[in-house]
């Protein structure tokens, strides 16, 4: 594959106030292995090699809301996650700690908070 530039997309980095909290959290939500894990830093990769995950400590997060409004930490991004079961996917994202939004903009989708607040969402695919 051609790579423009000589760029290739590594990590996606998230600001947590607990780094190592949140990539468990991911870690049992993904089934993919932390592989790096310092005090304010931890990461993890796909087990294909993809595109990794790591999280950072952010000393003053502020938890997103979401849908935000006009007073609200915006929301910056969230993950994409396709899934072969709604109901069982979301079952597992609840046991592994996250919680299902108020706000559910789509039929096929999905969309939870972590435990800091990140929304990702699980879409049929």
């Amino acid at each position: 594959m051609t790579r423009p530039h000589g760029l290739t997309f590594t990590t996606v980095n998230i600001s947590a106030p607990d780094p190592g909290a949140l990539a468990r959290f991911y870690e049992r939500l993904l089934g993919w292995h932390i592989t790096v894990e310092e005090p304010d830093w931890v990461l993890m990769r796909a087990p294909d090699g993809g595109v990794g995950l790591a999280f950072q400590t952010e000393t003053d997060y502020v938890r997103p809301g979401w849908p935000a409004g006009p007073t609200d930490q915006q929301m910056m991004m969230h993950l994409e996650i396709r899934v072969d079961d709604l109901d069982s996917a979301g079952a597992h994202a609840r046991a592994c700690g996250a919680t299902l939004a108020d706000h559910q903009p789509q039929e096929d989708v999905r969309v939870y908070l972590d435990p800091a607040g990140h929304p990702f969402c699980l879409w049929l695919g």
